[in-house]
């Protein structure tokens, strides 16, 4: 049974496809249109996927869009409704999209098939299951538990902003939900939109800002208490109340009333390219603290609710890896799984799953050791005729390695050398981590990897930190964690044999003091906390990386690399050779590799193309 999922029409438009019960592609349309979540709908997605697995539109069983769009629909009228006359012009705003586009989305989806080919000989089945049905079975179905607990949380889907559900087997149960207008997610957002980030893609680095908060500060305690009790109600069981008076999501246009947050925090909105001071750093580390406060909360009832002793994470709230290592070490449950596309694009995956499993009531398959996501490489790959076509484009000048151990050999002095490495192999990953197939790659030994990769190579703030790829083996050695993190979605420890001490006036350091004070013996991954966002590389499932930092070990005794997404500022990752040159040569990296093939910069012709993507990819 070949069915496929797609999520479009609000951010990280994306397919998927499966092949009775086997994930065999999936890709967001970002990677294609080369536009930043792009929300349209995923037609070179959906061709990828297609294309990849040998099929035409008409020999799919089944396409699951991953809403209700009428439920959603039902929702918005109520809202506006609720809160009349305000929200006139969002209302007015909306409705002309909705009526044209989403009430009729059935006729819309088949008219985009139709130019992918559906012939319509065969009435396509459509399906519609909810949005967090479509996050939940996007977690539990790939994991590798028969049963377990699942939590979903983001912004909002139809109505529900939040849910609860017990899956085993083949089956899924809703057993809470959380509604609009009260949801975590859209919280989390509101301090992204105040701090000066963009909302739905500057949440992570709210997350990053907020070790910078001085833990110390009265402030920290009266943000989080003005937090609690002005701006949400906090439930035992983790459920939240947001108080409407605050906050202009429902019916405006904007994301919070801003004279009152200024009022009731002392503290002036901030715009995008404003200085970061204290006081954001305080108020950013305040809502990544209650935050992580309501996430046990929920984890904690989702456990009352099903007695599982395992967890699926997904939904947007659940690439917070900050929360996600707190709730690992809290042992609350014995151990948790997190959908590595935990986003809207990852909706597409579980609309094809809950298709696949409710639905058509189909079993499910967990014979094997791990999860089934194969590493969440399951995008477009490269044949070496297309890196030389790229290479003739551009004139290009390379070195052709016949054997990988001597490329890897020859890439890992490279690296100890101090330069930086661009790293395309094999499938594009799947989500918003480059795990290795589509990454930036450097030395985590040298103190100024940070500030370089940062300022020379991505075009982005100072003070957003790098993860750390480790051998899966070696990981136990070099922090305070002994599992695995494939998808680097969990955050803990720098080993304390590797801490160098802070002064005691740390703390009440600014930003750029704290930034540049080298904390450990691999400071270019070292968060200022002392913390890291790990990626165990699993020779199973991304064996030429798993190689690559072989050889660097080998070479320098260190089994870690720098590991970031290979894109510039607010342009998505890169996809294919193509892209991977131009963003090379248009930045000061100093190597580029793809596949068995060795760019240096210093060989390349000058590079004449007008550059005016700084100006058009905005700070994302």
């Amino acid at each position: 049974m070949k069915i496929l999922g797609i999520s479009a029409f609000y951010h990280d438009s994306a397919a998927a496809l499966i092949d009775n019960g086997d994930i065999v592609a999936a890709a967001q349309e970002e990677r294609f249109t080369r536009k930043k979540h792009d929300p349209s709908f995923p037609s070179n997605a959906v061709r990828f996927c297609l294309e990849y697995a040998g099929l035409s539109v008409d020999e799919l069983d089944a396409v699951a869009f991953y809403d209700k769009p009428l439920l959603k629909f039902e929702r918005l009228l109520e809202t506006y409704y609720a809160f009349a006359p305000n929200g006139l012009r969002s209302f007015l705003t909306a409705m002309p999209v909705w009526l044209k586009e989403k009430m009729f989305l059935k006729r819309l989806i088949n008219e985009e098939l139709v130019k992918l080919g559906y012939s319509k000989k065969k009435k396509l089945k459509l399906l519609f299951p909810e949005h967090h049905l479509s996050h939940a079975a996007s977690a539990f179905y790939p994991s590798p538990f028969k049963k377990a607990a699942i939590l979903t949380i983001d912004g909002v889907g139809e109505w529900a902003t939040a849910s609860i559900c017990s899956g085993e087997g083949k089956g899924i149960s809703i057993l809470r939900e959380m509604r609009f207008p009260h949801s975590l997610g859209l919280l989390y957002s509101a301090f992204t939109y105040f701090l000066g980030f963009r909302v739905n893609s500057g949440e992570y680095k709210l997350m990053g800002l907020a070790p910078y908060g001085n833990a110390a500060s009265s402030d920290i305690q009266r943000y989080e208490r003005l937090i609690l009790s002005e701006l949400i109600d906090l439930k035992e069981d983790g459920s939240i109340w947001l108080n409407q008076e605050y906050f202009d999501y429902a019916t405006g246009l904007k994301m919070v009333n801003e004279p009152k947050w200024e009022f009731l925090f002392g503290v002036k909105k901030r715009d995008p390219e404003d200085s970061l001071e204290a006081q954001h750093c305080n108020l950013g580390l305040a809502i990544q603290n209650v935050t992580e406060q309501i996430v046990l909360k929920m984890a904690a009832e989702a456990k009352r609710l099903t007695g599982a002793e395992y967890l699926c994470l997904a939904g947007g709230v659940a690439l917070n890896c900050v929360s996600n290592g707190k709730l690992q070490k809290s042992g609350i449950f014995k151990d948790i799984f997190i959908q590595p596309a935990a986003g809207d694009a990852g909706g597409a995956l579980g609309a094809a799953q809950a298709a696949y499993h409710i639905y058509f009531g189909c079993e499910r398959d967990i014979s094997g050791t791990g999860d089934a996501l194969q590493g969440s490489y399951l995008g477009p790959t490269f044949s070496d005729l297309e890196v030389e076509l790229t290479a003739k484009k551009y004139k290009a000048v390379y070195t052709h390695f016949q054997k990988f151990e001597v490329l890897t050999a020859q890439v890992a002095a490279i690296l100890a050398e101090g330069n930086v490495v661009g790293w395309v192999q094999g499938r594009m990953e799947f989500g918003p981590r480059a795990l290795g197939a589509r990454s930036i790659l450097g030395d985590p030994r040298n103190a100024e990897m940070q500030k370089k990769l940062n300022l020379k190579i991505k075009y982005r703030e100072s003070f957003r930190p790098f993860a750390p790829s480790v051998l899966a083996d070696e990981c136990a050695d070099f922090f305070d964690f002994d599992g695995i993190s494939p998808y680097m979605l969990l955050v803990h420890s720098v080993k304390e044999r590797l801490r160098k001490p802070v002064p005691a006036n740390y703390g009440s350091m600014d930003l750029r003091e704290k930034l540049y004070y080298q904390r450990s013996e691999l400071p270019s991954i070292t968060h200022i906390d002392y913390s890291a966002r790990i990626q165990t590389v699993h020779k199973t499932t991304n064996p030429r990386y798993y190689d690559l930092i072989q050889a660097f070990k080998q070479l320098t005794g260190c089994p870690v690399l720098v590991n970031t997404s290979f894109n510039v500022r607010g342009e998505p990752i890169v996809c294919t050779p193509n892209d991977a040159y131009r963003c090379f040569m248009r930045t000061e990296m100093d190597y580029l590799v793809v596949g068995n093939y060795l760019f240096d910069k210093k060989q390349q012709p000058e590079w004449t193309e007008k550059d005016g993507w700084k100006e058009e990819f905005v700070l994302d």
